[in-house]
């Protein structure tokens, strides 16, 4: 494609996942903003091939670059912001997730898409997957019939170390994030095979008074949260997150015609039919399936192959002046299907609705909602919701994750050992 879409991406981590785009998504690295001096000279020399490659420290100045399009990977919960400024700056946004941590990020969010006419689309890869896509070509034919209940996992265990590394300091994000927030995985695979919304959440933690198998972990956090979400077909979708010790990542659905699913052991495509509802169909195959298109760069590509698609349907979208599906809408309804999870585990079980997202008016009435666990350096944890129900720390576990930090020249997603208070009473976070 002779009309590159120049990207300028934010974060040196996840960020390289997007620093070689394949030639047929026709997006080309233009830009690279990270905190960290170091880290951007090891970019420069692993992916200036031509000399060109622009690096900042500073956000705001490479928005004002001659860049098309911005992709954040920066932290968790800094994306809205940091979308807002560009799409303000007259720049596409491709978000990792989530889309926001607060419902008022989300309004604010969805009013720069509306007011600027820019493309925004939220980086979920989980739906891209060869299985979901097959899954999704099933249902679209109708051969399932319309979906009555889904099922979908996103468990993600690491070892004590492993986390470390990747969670430097008491408030780094991965060490105050509920066990309902990381949702989008899970939900946006029964969203986009489906096309259905979801319109109401309860939230679940399991609460174990056994908690000795979490030794040495410092963090306040719960094993992992079960969502239920009533769909806008009526049909319900629950879905499993946070860091159960056993990695999952199912789809599995139930239509009124019949039921399909990913194989945990094979990663098949597992296809049921009744007797009551098979309609000419067998009563069961099992089979691997293949990609649509592009199976080579799929394939080569992170995260089953949704990487690549993601970078895809972005270039896409932004060629044809066409919001992508994952627009900002089912961004926030899937990102807000945690925040508001994690509002019904405090509440009993308690079911919210979730905000019609493209509707002013009734997103209106969450304008003002700043509700969020993420603490800042000098807040009050009591002006906050709690982070976690079923756990607390172990005294010596900080002293051990203190050590570990201390070990390990690069500490992951933004900060080096220089930027870490060295008595480790706070994380310096400007």
């Amino acid at each position: 494609m002779e009309n590159k879409i120049r990207i300028g991406v934010v974060g040196t981590g996840r960020g390289k996942t997007f620093m070689k785009p394949a030639s047929c998504t026709g997006l080309k690295l233009a830009a690279v903003c990270d905190r960290r001096p170091e880290k951007l000279e090891v970019i420069k020399s692993q992916y200036d091939t031509d000399g060109t490659l622009m690096t900042f420290t500073d956000y705001d100045e490479m928005l004002k670059s001659d860049i098309d399009a911005v992709v954040l990977a920066n932290y968790f919960n800094e994306h809205a912001e940091f979308a807002i400024k560009a799409l303000r700056a007259g720049k596409h946004v491709l978000s990792e997730c989530t889309a926001m941590s607060t419902l008022a990020e989300g309004v604010a969010l969805c009013r720069a898409v509306e007011e600027t006419g820019k493309i925004y689309m939220i980086a979920e890869n989980y739906p891209f997957t060869k299985q979901r896509l097959e899954i999704k070509r099933l249902y679209e034919s109708g051969e399932l019939g319309e979906m009555l209940y889904g099922e979908a996992e996103y468990c993600h265990p690491m070892l004590n170390s492993t986390t470390y590394k990747y969670a430097p300091g008491e408030y780094h994000w991965r060490n105050q994030i509920p066990s309902t927030y990381y949702c989008t995985h899970a939900i946006a695979q029964m969203m986009y095979i489906t096309g259905t919304m979801p319109v109401r959440v309860n939230g679940f933690v399991p609460q174990i008074k056994d908690q000795s198998y979490r030794e040495y972990e410092f963090r306040q956090q719960d094993s992992g949260g079960v969502i239920v979400c009533q769909m806008d077909n009526g049909a319900v979708v629950r879905t499993l997150q946070g860091a159960f010790r056993t990695h999952s990542g199912i789809a599995r659905l139930y239509g009124t015609h019949g039921a399909a699913e990913v194989e945990r052991s094979t990663g098949n495509v597992v296809v049921y039919h009744s007797d009551v509802s098979r309609m000419g169909q067998p009563a069961y195959r099992s089979y691997a399936p293949d990609w649509p298109d592009f199976g080579e760069l799929a394939s080569a590509a992170g995260h089953g192959g949704g990487d690549f698609w993601v970078q895809y349907y972005f270039g896409e979208a932004i060629r044809n002046n066409e919001q992508p599906y994952l627009n900002v809408y089912r961004a926030c309804a899937m990102s807000s299907v945690g925040i508001l999870a994690w509002k019904s585990v405090l509440s009993g079980g308690q079911p919210f609705d979730v905000p019609k997202w493209d509707d002013e008016e009734d997103r209106k009435k969450y304008e003002n909602d700043t509700w969020t666990p993420f603490l800042k350096e000098g807040e009050d944890p009591a002006d906050h919701p709690p982070r976690a129900v079923a756990w607390k720390p172990l005294p010596e576990a900080l002293d051990k994750a203190k050590a570990a930090w201390e070990e390990n020249d690069y500490l992951g997603l933004g900060w080096s050992k220089k930027d870490i208070d060295m008595s480790f009473d706070k994380v310096k976070m400007n």
